[in-house]
């Protein structure tokens, strides 16, 4: 059994979305600290619409392959062997990055499905459903979704920060911790998703619910000064 954090980035906040720097080195080994310190085996990298090979383990922490693409409905989660390095974020459609993922021998998983998305709505054969770091309280919510579409649960911190990685994470029932093993562990059903619950954490949370209302705020008073013709 290994603990795997499946949503985690290596870029602070959302600096530098789509983009790699000099600072993503630095950024994994600080996530991978924090993610030893919590117990985790290994992470999933999956930064926005990029995927960039940063090591195979980092201070004993396994680092795995995945890509978080920002799709014409919202974000999806792939995760496995062969991510692809870059997409153009908006322009592909879930079923179009769901079928991509498999062709890559990967999974396609929704995320955060009630932040900023509609691909709980898509008629495409995903994978898995994230219980999200940042939004436990949708945990029925994303239970009944996960129910109908006859897929498996995973849980992921979504660490824009170090500090944040691990307080929601998948345990992953498997002989061996591979970027192969995990799919085939994801699509068989032997995962179950943990979420931490401590003082700090729920702190955290309510923060980070502020800074995405207020920039959702700042995404519709900009679409008001300036409407698409």
């Amino acid at each position: 059994m290994y603990a795997v954090d499946f949503h985690t980035h290596v870029g602070f906040l959302h600096a530098f979305p789509g983009t790699p720097t000099r600072l993503d080195p630095l950024g994994l080994r600080l996530l991978a600290m924090m993610a030893r310190y919590r117990g985790m085996d290994a992470i999933v990298v999956t930064n926005h619409d990029f995927y960039r090979d940063l090591g195979d383990t980092v201070y004993g922490v396994r680092v795995l392959p995945g890509i978080e693409i920002s799709t014409t409905r919202g974000h999806v989660l792939v995760i496995g062997p062969d991510p692809p390095a870059n997409t153009d974020p908006g322009t592909l459609t879930p079923e179009e990055v769901v079928d991509s993922a498999h062709e890559r021998a990967c999974v396609a998983i929704i995320p955060h499905p009630f932040r900023n998305s509609t691909v709980r709505s898509v008629d495409a054969p995903f994978d898995a459903v994230e219980i999200n770091g940042k939004h436990p309280r949708y945990r029925t919510r994303v239970e009944e979704i996960a129910r109908e579409r006859a897929v498996p649960l995973v849980g992921g911190s979504d660490a824009h920060f170090p500090f944040e990685a691990g307080r929601a994470y998948t345990l992953v029932d498997s002989d061996e911790l591979s970027p192969t093993t995990l799919v085939n562990a994801v699509r068989d059903g032997r995962v179950q998703p943990i979420v931490r619950e401590t003082w700090l954490i729920r702190f955290i949370r309510r923060w980070y619910a502020r800074v995405h209302r207020i920039r959702s705020s700042d995404v519709l008073s900009e679409s008001l000064r300036h409407p698409h013709p």
